[in-house]
């Protein structure tokens, strides 16, 4: 066990930092003058909004920063390595050759990458890319790399490792992908581990296990930790230390119970009242719910009663996945992804559909925009059964359901202008030309609170916070019925987190838009919730009222997940024996497998309980 009182130099001292990016409309300060330090068995949790300069300081740390158009212009990044026994002892990464950076990058330190898709090679399997590290820097065979490569993945507690190893990444959901990246990040044990938002697409459970996995990580080796999080909650459970930064400028530095309980400057008081909080809707009305997400709000008097009219309807649906095999790459199996799921969503009204990751929340949301065609089932829109539809029928349907996806990188293309990305389904169905299109589009880029100059931008120029805000946008340009918002504000901090949220029940109440939300944050689910499905193994476990399920859990699985949800208070903070969450059995099942129908007993009125 390492003893952090046998060592207080720092591992890592970042001092005066300044990084500029260079863009179209002159240089723009991303880290305007940023020092901390960090010692060994230390966590630091640097927080701030999307934009702040979080990123671009660990990105600065690893000198990644220049390949996205950054410099760092002035300051020094202090990186003690006496521990390497190369005694050379601390030298200054922001003038370090490449040669020794490129040593350095994932052996002494190691980075978990915010999104998930853009750090992993989508033409490599997961073995390939997690023994790569071990081969190059820990001079391991492809045995030695294969059989660590699988320990890896069971520590990250990923379902059948040996079959996951031989899969590509687009085979994996998000969630999966996350804790692969994190695999990979762990592998050669490094003395700095810079974390990324780690955990913002990971379910509470696996949330919570990650985290105590790199507590236990830090304290049995001394690794220091860099955690960027925009997650309050996650805040409370992991810092020792916490740097607040605003527009590129640190605005307070002080310990985890200085921050929460004493918070000096405004900004930090700001982020700590927009931190949802798990029960703060017990008991809570739909104006008083209004209240808590923002005085500002214009609706804040006005209840958001969902109508008794339906809109969508969901019948037995079921969706699988072959699994191929053998020579002739035969259909040996099938991915139960979706197993006999029914539930209706009235207009005006927003159902959140929660479980852990590959549970099925994201082919359910697919396969009702059939975006993957399922095997059985009805999808009734307006009484019409999407899933009858010819194509023509179906590009008319879609006009009234969109979509939010998870990973925003993946879902904009590299290549075009941000204002033309949301203009392009305006175009598509030849709503709006000319400068009623760009009126459109500006106005579109002010409801989600993105500056106007913004629409002249390409993605790469965009923190993750801010990408995601514009697929909302784009999601909104056709006024659409039915919004599937997945996992839509996890890549949000809390205070655009609470804005967006806002905008969403303030586009319910003026335009009645229902809300199919699949989402791993239980507090936010709590916020913005009509009624609440909890998804386990392709079913849906138990189903009612917001109340009713977060109130009176009765499934056994629904009160796990709530019993996982980090505090935000550091006093409460949760340990690695309170965790007591059980492997996650497999989907796959033969060929020949049928599974029973679905049955459940109603609990309360509208709160049904899947039968065991």
């Amino acid at each position: 066990m390492f003893d952090e009182t046998t060592n207080t130099t720092p591992l890592v001292s970042i001092e005066n930092l300044r990084v500029e990016f260079s863009t179209k409309d002159g240089p723009v300060v991303g880290v305007e003058d940023i020092t901390f330090s960090i010692n060994p068995g230390e966590t630091v949790c640097v927080v701030g909004e999307s934009g702040s300069g979080k990123s671009v300081s660990s990105l600065s740390l690893m000198r990644l920063v220049e390949f996205g158009g950054g410099k760092i212009t002035n300051g020094r990044i202090m990186f003690d390595r006496r521990d390497h026994g190369d005694g050379k002892g601390a030298i200054d990464l922001a003038h370090a050759e490449n040669d020794l950076m490129r040593t350095i990058r994932g052996n002494e330190i190691g980075m978990i990458f915010q999104e998930p898709m853009t750090s992993l090679n989508p033409v490599f399997t997961i073995e390939r890319q997690l023994t790569e590290g071990l081969r190059v820097h820990k001079g391991m065979s492809k045995k030695e790399a294969a059989d660590h490569a699988l320990e890896l993945m069971r520590r990250v507690r990923i379902p059948e490792p040996e079959r996951r190893l031989k899969q590509y990444p687009h085979e994996l959901s998000g969630g999966m992908r996350q804790r692969v990246v994190i695999a990979m990040a762990l592998a050669c044990e490094p003395r700095v581990l810079i974390a990324d938002e780690p955990t913002t697409a990971l379910d509470v459970t696996i949330q919570a296990e990650i985290l105590a996995l790199i507590d236990r990580l830090k304290r049995e080796t001394g690794t220091a930790v860099l955690f960027i999080t925009h997650d309050m909650a996650v805040v409370a459970q992991m810092a020792d230390r916490v740097v607040v930064m605003f527009r590129g400028n640190m605005v307070e530095e002080g310990t985890v119970t200085e921050i929460f309980e004493n918070p000096q400057e405004d900004y930090t008081k700001a982020l700590l009242s927009a931190v949802p909080k798990l029960g703060e809707m017990r008991g809570k009305s739909a104006p008083e719910r209004m209240r808590i997400l923002g005085e500002e709000n214009p609706h804040a008097g006005e209840p958001i009663i969902a109508t008794d009219e339906l809109l969508l309807d969901v019948k037995n649906l079921v969706q699988r996945f072959p699994v191929k095999g053998g020579l002739l790459r035969r259909t040996i199996s099938n991915v139960h992804a979706v197993e006999d799921v029914s539930f209706s969503l009235n207009v005006g009204e927003t159902l959140s559909l929660v479980g852990e990751s590959g549970c099925g929340k994201s082919s359910c949301g697919r396969s009702i925009l059939r975006l993957n065609d399922p095997q059985s089932g009805q999808v009734l829109l307006n009484g019409q059964d999407v899933l009858q539809m010819d194509n023509t029928e179906l590009r008319e349907a879609r006009r009234h359901m969109q979509m939010v996806f998870q990973d925003p990188f993946a879902s904009l293309n590299p290549q075009m202008r941000l204002s033309d990305q949301v203009a392009e389904p305006l175009i598509n169905y030849g709503i709006h030309k000319g400068s009623e299109l760009h009126d459109r589009v500006a106005n579109l880029f002010d409801r989600v609170e993105l500056p106007r100059e913004f629409m002249r931008r390409y993605p790469h120029e965009l923190s993750g916070g801010q990408r995601q805000r514009v697929a909302i946008a784009r999601a909104l340009a056709l006024n659409p019925k039915l919004i599937i918002a997945d996992e839509s504000v996890s890549a949000l901090d809390v205070t655009v987190q609470a804005q967006v949220l806002n905008l969403m029940m303030e586009l319910q109440a003026d335009l009645g838009i229902s809300f199919l939300f699949i989402s791993h944050d239980m507090a936010v689910v709590e916020r913005v919730s009509h009624r609440t499905a909890v998804m386990y193994l392709g079913r849906i476990v138990e189903i009612g009222p917001r109340a009713a399920v977060f109130e009176n859990p009765r499934h056994e699985y629904t009160q796990s997940l709530l019993s996982a949800v980090p505090v935000a208070d550091p006093r409460k903070r949760k340990v690695e024996a309170d965790l007591n969450f059980k492997p996650i059995p497999s989907p796959i099942f033969p060929l020949d497998y049928a599974p029973g129908p679905s049955l459940y007993d109603e609990v309360d009125p509208g709160h049904f309980v899947l039968r065991s």
